[in-house]
């Protein structure tokens, strides 16, 4: 029963997508650039990029999500699509975009880690 899990891997996938186009939208520019423009001006075309990409990862990220709760106790299948999207974002923002962490920082997302696999390996379904 290893295709649910898989599928909370991929909601994170599209948790840390929808994330970061969530940080980049910028409603107000692109308001401005569709007041300004057409809808098919190279100016709106730019903004809409993260708008689109918010779309697309929200809905990959209930869907996938939506599929591993059908197997997956609710609190464990939460808890881990948490975990799984909080150390991929930390793990983006280091090595994309290059912030500056510490060693406390690896070593608590090592304990989020193992807290992972412990409920993966020790979960009630």
């Amino acid at each position: 029963m290893i295709k649910p899990w898989i599928n909370i891997l991929i909601a994170a996938v599209f948790e840390t997508g929808w994330t970061y186009a969530l940080k980049y939208m910028n409603f107000s520019q692109l308001k401005n650039a569709y007041q300004a423009d057409s809808l098919m001006s190279k100016s709106v075309g730019m903004e809409l990029v993260p708008f689109i990409a918010y779309v697309i990862s929200g809905g990959g990220n209930i869907y996938f999500l939506s599929l591993a709760l059908k197997d997956i106790p609710t609190s464990t299948a939460i808890a881990v699509w948490t975990a799984f999207s909080l150390v991929m974002i930390k793990i983006c923002d280091i090595f994309i975009f290059k912030t500056s962490t510490s060693l406390m920082e690896f070593f608590f997302m090592t304990l989020i880690i193992v807290g992972i696999i412990g409920l993966k390996n020790y979960s009630a379904s």
